[in-house]
């Protein structure tokens, strides 16, 4: 047995062989995530995206920042979810995302108020 016949046997999973064109994370397991659903995301991102650009050119005076600031988190947790898929692997992982955004924000909030920028 060839050491490439050996390799994708022991990625195998029931006894299926390996399908390089499916999506794994690594420790055979397999995650189905059609197309369609990268293409909705890219066209729900496109569309936050558009609305952070034209939020930013109106005056809607102290709503502005926190706006900003709520559908930039919406992007980053989507895109590490799908596009990173850390919505299949161990939570642990999410947590430290979600730690990690929110310590952004915290951080990003706590300089504007030193500047004054809310009064």
């Amino acid at each position: 047995m060839s050491e490439a016949t050996a390799t994708s046997e022991s990625h195998a999973v029931a006894g299926q062989p390996v399908d390089p064109h499916r999506a794994t994370d690594g420790h055979d397991q397999v995650h189905d995530v059609p197309d369609s659903t990268y293409i909705k995301i890219a066209i729900a991102l496109m569309i936050l995206t558009a609305a952070e650009v034209a939020v930013s050119y109106m005056d809607i005076g102290a709503f502005m920042v926190p706006s900003l600031l709520i559908m930039m988190a919406i992007k980053f947790m989507t895109v590490i979810l799908y596009f990173m898929h850390l919505k299949y692997d161990n939570p642990l992982f999410r947590r430290l995302f979600y730690t990690g955004v929110l310590l952004a924000l915290f951080v990003y909030v706590v300089a504007l108020l030193t500047f004054h920028y809310f009064e």
